[in-house]
């Protein structure tokens, strides 16, 4: 079943997604994946945040094992995103590409929202970042073209849009695929601002309906608009310019996309962790190696890493072992 939501990205694209969060200055933290396939946003990390903590969830057991095995480094769940138990706030920045479908999680904490998987997972991934977290995703283009504006109002209470880019269709040509997507920059924030110009939905140049960040901003745009028959009738497609490489417009269009995305102070670390007994100062020595587990007095397993001491939720077995 999630064969039909398994559009790997190529690496030209995740690369240029890493390349603005180092531009917004990110270069240690928590990373969050929350549909993290065989890894490949992993194995692309830039050097310049090799310090970072991953976080990958992936609910294929086949993907899972895949991604745990190149990279043992991370920390991967194999479940559904609506099962895992991140606390809010916990994150410094989530990247990936969500899961695109015409169909709902059953999420008690989200269910009356009604949103789509795709919208869900942006949804729950701002409520895991801490404030001026930063979340870079892949998502289908109707989350910015729908007609109804009620999951960019909903988003836009939580979140600044930073910038937007619209792939050409053929951009997930290497899993076997023709969708429109768009990559969109979400920074976190905790006051409502004004009125934005991504809610609503115009008319374009040609008379092609986008979302009116993109009528505003057509150099992000990295094709031509056009009316093609889809499945269901008539659709829009963002069609390649030909002669014009991706990676050339990647370029051009992350030099759009500004913002700062400031370092967490010790004191905000060390202010959320996993389960809910303290980590005390006794239990974080200097002489507990990093990447290695520490046994509290209460007889809970913690895990050291450049961020501090995470609590681990483990079997019995795994506990006693």
């Amino acid at each position: 079943e999630s064969v039909l939501n398994a559009h790997f990205t190529q690496p030209v694209i995740i690369k240029s997604m890493y390349q603005v969060l180092e531009n917004m200055g990110f270069n240690k933290g928590r990373i969050l994946e929350p549909s993290c396939g065989v890894g490949n946003f992993f194995g692309l990390v830039p050097q310049s945040m090799s310090n970072s903590t991953l976080y990958g969830v992936e609910l294929d057991t086949m993907s899972s094992k895949i991604a745990g095995y190149l990279y043992p480094e991370a920390n991967i769940q194999n479940t559904g995103f609506e099962r895992t138990n991140y606390p809010d706030g916990y994150f410094d920045v989530a990247i990936g590409n969500v899961p695109f479908g015409d169909y709902r999680v059953n999420d008690p904490a989200y269910n009356s929202h009604g949103f789509l998987i795709h919208d869900y997972f942006i949804a729950k991934t701002l409520d895991k970042l801490r404030p001026d977290g930063v979340a870079v995703f892949i998502t289908t283009k109707g989350t910015m073209d729908k007609e109804s504006s009620k999951v960019r109002e909903y988003l836009f209470k939580r979140a600044d849009l930073l910038g937007a880019i619209r792939l050409p269709n053929t951009a997930f040509k290497n899993a076997g695929t023709k969708v429109t997507a768009d990559i969109l920059f979400l920074q976190k924030r905790e006051k409502e601002r004004e009125n934005p110009e991504w809610i609503s939905i115009v008319n374009n140049e040609d008379g092609i309906r986008v979302n009116s960040y993109f009528a505003a901003h057509p150099e992000m745009i990295l094709g031509t608009m056009k009316e093609i028959s889809g499945p269901y009738g008539v659709e829009t497609a963002c069609i390649k310019n030909e002669g014009v490489s991706l990676e050339m417009q990647l370029r051009d269009a992350i030099a759009n996309i500004t913002g700062h995305i400031p370092e967490r102070m010790p004191e905000e670390r060390a202010e959320i962790q996993y389960g809910t007994e303290p980590v005390t100062d006794m239990l974080d020595r200097e002489e507990n190696r990093i990447y290695s587990y520490v046994v509290s007095e209460a007889g809970d397993i913690y895990y050291k890493n450049e961020s501090g001491l995470e609590q681990q939720r483990v079997t019995k077995t795994t506990k006693s072992r």
